[in-house]
């Protein structure tokens, strides 16, 4: 946390006006049960306004924090349905059924543009659990917005060829293997949540540049609140990716601060 908080501090000072203008579509929020204790909706919607979010792909443990901000700021959530009622279900959720219970249940209750973000690893995808997911995002077309490695991401496409999926933080993985996992996948995108390397000192690193240019469509930035301080994070990470950006022609840099985002999730008409 501390290294991308001095990333953040890099540069912000010399971006060119468009980019200090630029829209931002958030596409990695989270607003679990602390978050909306520590910063309440009202405070958290000024947040995202104040940071320049014109859009934010939000999600929740449980889903309650995503409704209620989405009631603070309907022209800015697009929610996601997290399949966690709780914090500490990432490495057990896939093996109990009762998650898809709790699943069907918000379902049939709100509407949502994606499930996720989700947690799951290789074979995880096989169990019945993510194999009811993958059946759930296809009956209601919603987006996954996977946490996962390559191998999980390969197994959703080979499991539901026409899936739709946002892979949280390209995997973690470096620019040239995250290019192979999209050579591979026509309906995959990747979000750059929780990352610093894709530039220093304002200036785009030459592997992710060439990462971008071959795939102008399917990158997206996103803070990755996981915890509820990182809420504070939001306005600086905005800046951030406005002065990486700025490194990049125009229309690529608003293509990845809003564009693919809304395009993903079928925001443009």
């Amino acid at each position: 946390m501390i290294r991308l908080g001095l990333a953040f501090a890099l540069g912000l000072g010399s971006a060119p006006s468009m980019a200090q203008d630029l829209p931002i579509f958030d596409a990695h929020v989270h607003y679990s049960h602390d978050a909306v204790k520590a910063v309440p909706p009202r405070q958290a919607a000024k947040i995202l306004r104040d940071a320049g979010v014109i859009s934010a792909l939000v999600s929740s443990s449980d889903d309650t924090g995503t409704q209620r901000l989405k009631a603070a700021a309907p022209d800015i959530v697009v929610p996601a349905l997290r399949p966690y009622r709780k914090r500490g279900e990432i490495g057990t959720w896939m093996h109990d059924p009762t998650v898809i219970d709790y699943v069907e249940g918000r379902l049939a209750r709100f509407e949502y543009k994606a499930l996720g973000e989700f947690h799951a690893y290789g074979d995880d995808i096989k169990t019945d659990v993510l194999q009811r997911m993958i059946a759930l995002a296809k009956e209601h077309d919603l987006l996954l917005h996977a946490h996962s490695d390559a191998a999980a991401i390969d197994l959703i496409f080979e499991y539901y060829p026409d899936a739709r999926v946002l892979w949280a933080h390209s995997g973690f993985d470096r620019p040239d293997e995250v290019r192979a996992t999209l050579r591979r996948h026509r309906a995959l995108w990747s979000d750059l949540a929780y990352r610093s390397d894709m530039a220093s000192d304002g200036k785009v690193d030459p592997q992710w540049r060439a990462a971008f240019e071959e795939f102008p469509d399917r990158f997206m930035v996103g803070t990755d609140t996981f915890a509820p301080e990182r809420w504070y994070y939001i306005g600086p990470h905005a800046d951030y990716s406005r002065a990486w950006l700025s490194d990049l022609p125009e229309g690529l840099a608003r293509k990845i601060a809003y564009g693919n985002a809304q395009a993903m999730l079928g925001l443009i008409k």
